[in-house]
């Protein structure tokens, strides 16, 4: 890269590169090399003055460096850029915002008084057009309210008003719908599928490729339990996809070669490869951006509510002009009346609102799907959390392993690891590590594994059976017996971890008592959330009832179920749902998905199983817990700010009808005052929610 330094401070510069112009897609490109930069903390680029504003964190000369390593080519392979650029679009209104205000003033100063009078009345045509077709369908609609507002002036030979009427009609109507496709892009943004890498099938073999390089036509393997990163359809193999999050089909769908599948879905079995159709940022850009401008199921109450009572209020705003003309026989008066009305404000601020809090929430590291779960969060009063992998780190680490039977602990390890290396779930995998630890050589020694979800694993070693898993597994579904002399030696196993037990033909060879360790914050993120108005929190195990009371007792949960299974996680937070509970639910796992979809809202650990995180309705980064109170501050803040809306637009606007019906306050003026209103409302409903970062609630410590 070319470029001067302009400005410099503090691990800060601004750059101007040495061209004359710069394409807005050059402009993305460089802004998106940019932030793909581990040095770089913040990058703006702006192309009208081929300038770049770097934040960055390291040594400048290393900076300088990288900078000016950069090319236009490199950056053209790494990009995996949206098919719609926001920038683009800011360009296109500012450029629509700028056509209308210079239209308007070259007709007010050059054109004489009859020239403007007839373009005020070919102008009106769209506007009585819309006002009739109400009219027609017996509709008291804020479209007729303009109408008659604009052909009264008009028939009035005010033509002065009717033309800065339809002037602010129609700024304000542009600002509202830019304000609008900016808030669902940028949302869009930040929910778009990030995949960083990709196995391309070459003739050479497999070879993980950044995705921005992949093109139409490459092949991409797919295997299950993946995420499918871009569109395309199956060129080789067979696999099952979960495709719930962009269709809501709950059963899996077998896909063959020439079936179509889609970026963000979830491989469950099989594996596949992929003939790729759209480049990365093409095909899931437009679906999310249609999902959210379509899927009405996602909004959230506050929203439908906003929406019906706008709806409501504009035949009395109708009702209201008409009685102040019947009083005062003042057509002006009349005319300030309809000149107001509360819909647009409604129906644009309080969607607006949320969805800036589903962004701001995007910069928190958390993706919401839907308003209506936000409203669901901010309204929970009971929490349920799986532990494994939520609670805990999901690193799970053998402690102990207490033989049985007269087994030799080391051979039990072996046999065990010989066993779970097939099922890498985090206990599976806890045990095969320690038996690496511990120089432990595991060759196939068994038959054929049945793998059991939830429950364990059977299998045979010569002419024994072998069974290793959960307790109910073992002991209620398998009938396994504890060995005669040794119940003591069982009873005294260490309550405070996790155990798998091993049986041969029938009979408790082996306990392997895994430890998990809580999480750091996990405790203090529970008090954080009680101080916010949860007041039931709950833990779900599929962990015996001694191992899950010694690690609720640390925690302080209200209630533990020790031992479920999947479809009991998901009864259990239906029953609760059923007493009048409103429910979050927080797991990882593939076994929590059911009560995931469940609950009011599910929230998924980001590092946990895809097809929870799909499944969920909200996905939390796996970083830290407290995140979820971050979440539950941001859920507060909207519906805090929901309800100013409300109090600010009801108020506000009926101060204008009032002042309008008064004579105080003139049609231009009530119009002017009033699109102003929406736009400033709406604005405000764009900012940072004060709850975000420095909620009232209790204080969050970073990391």
């Amino acid at each position: 890269m070319k470029a001067t330094i302009v400005h410099e401070s503090r691990n800060r510069m601004r750059l101007r590169l040495q061209q004359k112009s710069m394409t807005l897609r050059q402009a993305d490109l460089l802004e998106n090399w940019l932030k793909g930069q581990s040095w770089v903390r913040e990058a703006v680029v702006h192309e009208r003055t081929c300038c770049a504003i770097v934040t960055y964190a390291g040594e400048r000369e290393a900076v300088l460096a990288a900078l000016g390593s950069f090319t236009w080519a490199g950056a053209e392979e790494a990009a995996a850029l949206p098919g719609h650029s926001t920038r683009a679009m800011n360009r296109e209104f500012q450029e629509r915002l700028a056509g209308k205000v210079a239209v308007k003033a070259a007709a007010a100063l050059f054109l004489p008084a009859p020239l403007r009078a007839a373009r005020i009345v070919w102008h009106m045509i769209p506007f009585l057009r819309k006002g009739l077709r109400c009219l027609c369908r017996r509709q008291i609609k804020v479209e007729l309210l303009d109408a008659l507002s604009i052909g009264i002036s008009a028939c009035r030979r005010d033509f002065g008003t009717a033309g800065m009427v339809m002037f602010l009609l129609e700024i304000g109507e542009l600002l509202e719908d830019w304000t609008r496709k900016k808030s669902v892009a940028d949302l869009a943004e930040s929910l778009s599928l990030h995949v960083d890498r990709v196995w391309l099938k070459t003739e050479a073999g497999e070879v993980l490729t950044p995705i921005g390089q992949i093109r139409p036509g490459d092949w991409v393997v797919v295997r299950a339990g993946s995420i499918i990163p871009l569109d395309g359809v199956v060129a080789d193999g067979e696999v099952t996809v979960n495709q719930s999050s962009l269709t809501g089909e709950s059963v899996p769908v077998a896909k063959r070669t020439g079936g179509a599948v889609y970026a963000g879905t979830v491989v469950e079995e099989g594996e596949c490869v992929l003939a790729v159709r759209q480049a990365s940022g093409q095909g899931r850009y437009d679906q999310i951006v249609e999902m959210i401008q379509r899927s009405e199921q996602m909004k959230s109450a506050a929203e439908a509510k906003a929406s019906s009572l706008a709806d409501k209020l504009v035949p009395y705003t109708f009702a209201g002009s008409l009685l102040s003309l019947a009083l005062t026989r003042n057509v002006t008066r009349a005319l300030s009346v309809l000149m107001v009305d509360f819909s647009c404000a409604l129906k644009l601020a309080i969607p607006l609102a949320v969805l800036s809090a589903m962004r701001e929430a995007g910069r928190e590291h958390i993706t919401v799907k839907g308003g209506k779960f936000l409203e669901a969060v901010a309204k929970a009063d009971t929490i349920v959390f799986d532990k494994t992998g939520t609670l805990t780190h999901a690193c799970p680490r053998v402690a102990q392993v207490v033989p049985f039977n007269g087994e030799e602990e080391t051979e039990m390890l072996r046999l065990a690891a010989c066993l779970e290396e097939h099922f890498p779930h985090s206990m599976a995998n806890a045990v095969v590590e320690e038996a690496k630890r511990r120089g432990l050589r595991h060759e196939e020694r068994h038959a054929k594994v049945e793998y059991l979800v939830a429950h364990g694993i059977a299998s045979a070693v010569g002419d024994k059976q072998v069974r290793i898993g959960s307790a109910h597994f073992v002991f209620e579904d398998e009938n396994v017996s504890i060995p005669e002399k040794e119940q003591k030696k069982f009873d005294a196993l260490p309550a405070e971890f996790s155990q798998l037990y091993l049986a041969i033909d029938g009979v408790l060879s082996a306990v392997i008592c895994i430890s998990d360790l809580l999480r750091e914050e996990a405790k203090d993120m529970l008090a954080a959330l009680r101080g916010l108005g949860i007041k039931n929190a709950v833990m779900l195990t599929g962990d015996s009832l001694r191992t899950a009371s010694a690690i609720a007792g640390q925690l302080g949960v209200d209630d533990v179920r020790a031992g479920v299974l999947p479809a009991d996680k998901a009864e259990y937070v239906a029953a609760l749902r059923r007493e009048g509970r409103t429910v979050l639910m927080v797991g990882d796992g593939i076994n929590d998905s059911p009560a995931l979809s469940e609950a009011d809202a599910g929230i998924a650990i980001s590092n946990g199983a895809a097809i929870a995180r799909e499944i969920a309705d909200i996905t939390i980064a796996a970083d830290s817990l407290w995140e979820l109170v971050r979440l539950r501050q941001l859920a507060m803040a909207l519906m805090h700010r929901i309800q100013n809306n409300y109090r600010f637009v009801i108020g506000f606007n009926g101060a204008l009808i009032g002042l309008g019906a008064a004579g105080v306050l003139p049609p231009a003026v009530s119009a002017m005052l009033h699109n102003l209103s929406t736009l400033g409302v709406s604005l405000h409903s764009m900012c940072a929610l004060p709850g975000s970062r420095q909620a009232e609630a209790p204080k969050v410590p970073e990391g």
